[in-house]
């Protein structure tokens, strides 16, 4: 098979896969729900407590539902669509002496990934970007798609086992018995200097930063510490110009997410989930090739299973104490757990007459998901919450932010269903697509035998 044999314009239309557009339109609107704390609300004030933003009976149960049935899981699920997205832009590829052509179409749309979301982040400003590291962990999982899935799935659970274990200043079993080894030394020295014997400047600094952390456990007590420069620099960013904002957005990208470690972390979370994927796509699984009994029995399972550990993780950790959590050790699996759950959720229903209507306004939304990605970056960092906008920065709490988040959702949910009546897709999709092929795609419908391109992971493609 040589390139010239490849035809790179791949059908949509009714050969698209409805529920992959439906789980990616939910996922892309659940994102935001994550999202909205940390774009319209000052961190440095919440990051250690969230009772400090606000903790109504509705703010708590508003934060404990989004805990236990959404944190992470559309994210998992916008990694699960990608690994089989790599399959569906792949397939062409299988063979021995698959096309060269194929291996560089997707090595340029994943390049052109990488490029928008370093947009994302430097332009736009999102601390939070996700595309950057798709780009990279893409790039890696090319390789493995001839896998078995059997070996794919074991693959892909790499990543889960090793947050299990932990490592210094992560979680895992390493993370609990360090949690263990800080506050036997924090009760010596508190002994110590209860007994009148001094301490050196290290052991001295220890405590105080210990029991700042512990005083900060009482809401009657203000924050202290790194999280008052933290809280007032985000005032003076969010209140301030943009040159400001996207300044202190910059600096909190590169520390947190920019150092090499942490871009290794994401990446390995981000390519074994995509793994994942992958191996849900050959076994039938997440395109709905499976009877609607495997769907609702993969529900129930894995929601029993993960929002179980995640209700008993959020139970230890409403103790609201800095004794170690034992709950926290299997965060990475129940995270998974629950996403499985909601793609077997999904596709249940999808095979359901009346619960696929309900469904059907987000095959919109999956099929414009990079477009309502950036653009709900840009719609809220730059007018909701901007100073020059609406300025509703750091005047909400959990139960208000997701009310604004539904709101804004149902705005992109309309806007997707309207824009795609009269375009082939969205114009960030179309940019993707043009860059990628090397050449202007068709944005208005296309006519018969005029096919578009489907996008690897925001994008399905053909059966």
């Amino acid at each position: 098979m040589t390139a010239q044999d490849v035809r790179l314009n791949p059908v949509t239309g009714k050969s698209r896969i409805e529920v992959l557009d439906i789980m990616r339109g939910i996922a892309i609107l659940g994102i935001l729900y994550m999202n909205i704390p940390y774009m319209g609300s000052n961190f440095g004030e919440w990051m250690s407590d969230p009772r400090r933003m606000g903790w109504s009976d509705a703010d708590a149960a508003v934060y404990s539902f989004i805990r236990v049935f959404w944190n992470g899981t559309q994210r998992g699920m916008f990694e699960l669509l990608f690994g089989a997205g790599v399959m569906v832009l792949t397939a062409k590829a299988m063979q021995p002496d698959g096309p060269v052509a194929i291996a560089d179409l997707y090595l340029r749309r994943n390049l052109w990934l990488f490029v928008f979301g370093l947009i994302d982040i430097f332009v736009i400003g999102w601390v939070g970007d996700i595309l950057l590291i798709y780009g990279l962990a893409a790039l890696f999982v090319f390789t493995f798609r001839k896998l078995s899935p059997g070996v794919l799935i074991a693959c892909g659970l790499l990543y889960a086992a090793a947050t299990m274990i932990g490592w210094p200043g992560g979680g895992g079993a390493v993370g609990y018995q360090a949690r263990g080894e800080m506050i036997a030394t924090a009760q010596e020295l508190e002994t110590k200097a209860a007994s009148g014997k001094s301490l050196d400047k290290e052991d001295q600094k220890k405590l105080d930063a210990w029991q700042a952390r512990v005083r900060m456990l009482d809401l009657d007590n203000p924050i202290e510490g790194k999280q008052v420069k933290i809280k007032k620099a985000a005032a003076e960013a969010a209140q301030g110009s943009p040159a400001a904002l996207l300044a202190f957005n910059w600096a909190t990208w590169s520390k947190i997410f920019g150092s090499f470690f942490d871009t290794v972390i994401n990446v390995s979370e981000a390519a074994c989930t995509m793994l994942l994927g992958m191996a849900l796509w050959k076994l039938g699984v997440i395109q709905g090739a499976r009877s609607l009994r495997f769907y609702l029995g993969l529900a129930l399972a894995c929601y029993a299973t993960g929002c179980g550990l995640r209700i008993w993780e959020l139970s230890e950790a409403y103790s609201f104490t800095m004794d170690p959590k034992l709950s926290y050790i299997p965060r990475e699996p129940a995270r998974l757990l629950v996403t499985l759950g909601h793609v077997g959720l999904f596709n249940a229903m999808v095979k359901l007459p009346a619960t696929k209507a309900l469904l059907a306004p987000f095959k919109a939304a999956g099929r414009m998901a990079f477009t309502i990605y950036i653009g709900t970056s840009v719609l809220t960092l730059w007018f909701v919450f901007a100073p020059w906008g609406l300025g509703l920065w750091d005047t909400m709490a959990w139960a208000q932010l997701a009310l604004l988040a539904t709101a804004i959702n149902a705005g992109m949910l309309i806007f997707a269903n309207v824009w795609l009546r009269y375009f082939a897709c969205g114009p960030l999709e179309w940019a993707w697509r043009s860059l990628s092929y090397g050449k202007l795609q068709k944005f208005r419908h296309a006519s018969a035998g005029q096919p578009q391109p489907p996008l690897p992971g925001l994008e399905p493609g053909r059966a």
